[in-house]
């Protein structure tokens, strides 16, 4: 039966393939139906990853510190124990044979069903050891997902398939940068959490919160999903699969002739130069950053070097990634931001119990809290900038004594390169991102001390309306052409320019065609984008009037109803 679910388009386009369904709790794990004579194969991937896991406990058990506290051998005890329980030994392998699963799938759904066991238990501290058997779980998927001549390695379609999930975190996404999805679409999820901004990297159709999808999608489902206005038609008719097979190739058409305008100097129609960079989360993204013609890196977001991993980078390894994206961008500049770790974004393993994680410890604040780290990513950038233009760029500064900390904790990097006889480059642009409200009504605090700006609409606007942007429920409200936001960006703009402070827009904000114009208006020349939408911000840049631009800017920032302000947005656009 054909049914419409509605979301959150994310990324636009039309994709059109299977549903591929992935696990809807904390571990992701996909879900592969596989032949009656793959299962002996199966059932055998399943007792190497246990035994490996086995072995792993041991040789730790047997190799305790001499320091280590009492807890920790029962902690690998109760472990081993957890691993040679015959309901998580055993009973998988006779689901593979009996639903001829995958491994993965199959000790995921028996987790389940102990957790539910666990939770019935009066006994508070034996129900909390649910927690031992979720980390002995994990233990084994990764076992599990490592081993890549099995079943899990070639169990993600890599043809056009649609990704169905509850929920994604940003490390997910980045791991299915590997594999050659059509689409993904979510539960969960808002337009600008880390996760959608990290799916439109991807290139794909993407929708966020449609709330059901998991629950109502059945793998193999036919499926259509509209990104562009956030619509995911499952089991359609043959008519509507014409149609939006017509719609896709309209689509395809209209990215074909948008190339065109890869080497167009962006420039408005008075012939003033916009800057168009591209944000980045990994050095392979540079690739497309080049082929659309962005003039720069404007964001490199470095904290994806962190996660899906147990270890923390080495300085050498920042380095070789950061001097990886400055020498393949050749003369043309690269901002590299500080990690922006926390909130979302955790590392794995390190994940603290926070009532409101986005007004915690992340950012610089986290970067402050661990001198160590921020110490070892610091040398790495400067080391990096010997080899191109590097910009540092300090992201959710709020404070002068955070700025103050952040200048010192430069500084006592760069003198460690001097002792150590390292080249790197001694005019380094340092900049902070503006996306707390205390910052953008302080700026001149800022400006002073800072080489540039760079607007984070994102978090200006989710700290602003206090609107958590990971948050499904609360996603309808956020809202960047709220009179409080429009106003706070105008301001940021108006100030720094004034001052002869460059400041750049990196959020979302950017690159959205819709809103291009309008910051035009408002002042500013430099966007940072996700290399996809590069040359659609280009294409209306092209057709720009400045001057009336601004003027509408102007009755905009007058207004303060969000009605009229929409309408005199469409009055710009339509220019």
């Amino acid at each position: 039966m054909s049914f419409t679910l509605h979301g959150i388009g994310v990324s636009g386009g039309i994709a059109i393939g299977r549903a591929h369904l992935v696990s809807h709790t904390q571990l992701e794990v996909p879900h592969t139906e596989i032949e009656p004579r793959q299962v002996a194969g199966e059932q055998v991937r399943f007792d190497v990853a246990l035994n490996k896991v086995r072995r792993e406990l041991s040789d730790l058990a047997a190799n305790i510190p001499h320091n280590a506290p009492a807890e920790f051998e029962a902690f690998l005890n109760v472990h081993l124990m957890i691993l040679g329980d015959e309901m998580l030994s055993e009973a998988p392998k006779r689901m593979v044979a009996e639903q001829l699963c995958n491994a993965e799938w199959a000790l995921k759904q028996q987790m389940e069903a102990l957790l539910e066991q666990f939770d019935k238990i009066d006994d508070p501290y034996l129900r909390e050891r649910k927690t031992d058997v979720l980390q002995v779980v994990e233990r084994v998927l990764r076992a599990l997902v490592s081993d890549a001549t099995g079943i899990a390695a070639a169990g993600v379609p890599q043809d056009g398939s649609i990704l169905v999930a509850h929920d994604l975190s940003p490390a997910d996404v980045i791991l299915f940068k590997k594999h050659r999805f059509a689409s993904f679409v979510t539960d969960l999820g808002g337009t600008t959490s880390h996760t959608a901004i990290v799916a439109r990297s991807l290139g794909i159709p993407s929708i966020v919160a449609l709330h059901q999808a998991r629950r109502l999608v059945r793998e193999s489902d036919t499926v259509i999903v509209d990104g562009t206005h956030g619509v995911m038609i499952v089991d359609p008719d043959d008519k509507v699969l014409e149609e939006y097979r017509l719609r896709q190739h309209e689509w395809e058409l209209d990215q074909q002739k948008l190339r065109r305008l890869t080497t167009t100097r962006a420039a408005a129609l008075d012939g003033t130069r916009i800057e168009l960079h591209a944000n980045i989360e990994l050095p392979d993204d540079v690739a497309l950053a080049r082929s659309n013609g962005a003039a720069g890196i404007g964001l490199f977001r470095t904290e994806f070097l962190y996660l899906n991993r147990r270890d923390l980078p080495d300085e050498d390894e920042q380095f070789e990634a950061y001097r990886r994206v400055v020498t393949e961008m050749g003369r043309l500049p690269v901002t590299i931001r500080t990690f922006d770790l926390g909130a979302d974004k955790a590392l794995m393993g390190a994940e603290r119990v926070s009532a409101n994680p986005a007004l915690g410890l992340r950012a610089i604040r986290l970067c402050l809290a661990e001198p160590q780290m921020f110490h070892r990513q610091l040398r790495a950038i400067y080391r990096a900038s010997a080899f191109g233009r590097v910009r540092l760029l300090v992201p959710m500064l709020s404070s002068a004594p955070e700025l103050e900390q952040t200048l010192h904790a430069i500084d006592v990097a760069r003198r460690s390169l001097d002792d150590d006889g390292i080249a790197y480059d001694r005019t380094v642009p340092v900049g902070g991102m503006i996306e707390v409200p205390a910052a953008a009504l302080s700026l001149p605090m800022f400006t002073r001390k800072l080489d540039f700006v760079s607007i984070g609409t994102n978090d200006l606007i989710q700290y602003t309306l206090a609107i958590d942007r990971t948050d499904e429920a609360v996603a309808h409200l956020y809202d960047p052409l709220h009179p409080a936001v429009v106003g706070l960006v105008g301001m940021i703009i108006q100030s720094a320019t004034r001052t002869g402070t460059p400041v750049a827009v990196c959020g979302e904000m950017a690159g959205d065609v819709h809103l291009t114009r309008l910051l035009l208006g408002l002042g500013l020349r430099q966007f940072s984008m996700h290399p996809a939408n590069l040359l659609s911000v280009k294409q209306v840049v092209l057709k720009t009037d400045l001057e009336e631009a601004a003027a509408s800017a102007r009755k905009m920032l007058r207004s303060h109803d969000p009605t009229r302000m929409r309408a005199l947005l469409e009055k710009m656009n339509a220019a």
